[in-house]
């Protein structure tokens, strides 16, 4: 059974940093492309960023400079660096993973003003 767990979410002020991580378990392949999205509260689901097992990273605008996302698809583990956090960062973020289109749960970051 594919488990994809995140951590490392929590509260924290408007200019500090949070690093999330993912663990996928029981992947029949290794992954491809690990993906961070979002969801904030009354809003859709989002992109935030990729990376290829090759190392090929890309953001969305609105993180770009700030955030850093990483991936080992041997270990079966993933990064989202964030940095210079704002509140509009606030939200569930999630992980992905292809192929397979597998998620995690999600874990909460909240950005105080």
């Amino acid at each position: 059974q594919v488990q994809l767990v995140e951590s490392g979410g929590g509260l924290v002020q408007a200019g500090g940093s949070l690093s999330l991580s993912c663990t996928a378990s029981g992947l029949p392949v290794r992954f491809n492309v690990m993906s961070w999205y979002r969801q904030a509260p009354g809003k859709q689901r989002e992109f935030v960023a990729s990376v290829t097992s090759g190392g090929r990273a890309n953001y969305a605008d609105s993180v770009k400079g700030r955030f850093a996302i990483s991936g080992d698809n041997v270990k079966n583990t993933g990064r989202l660096q964030m940095n210079s956090l704002k509140d509009e960062d606030t939200a569930v973020y999630y992980c992905h993973v292809l192929p397979g289109n597998y998620w995690g749960q999600g874990t909460q970051v909240t950005v105080s003003a």
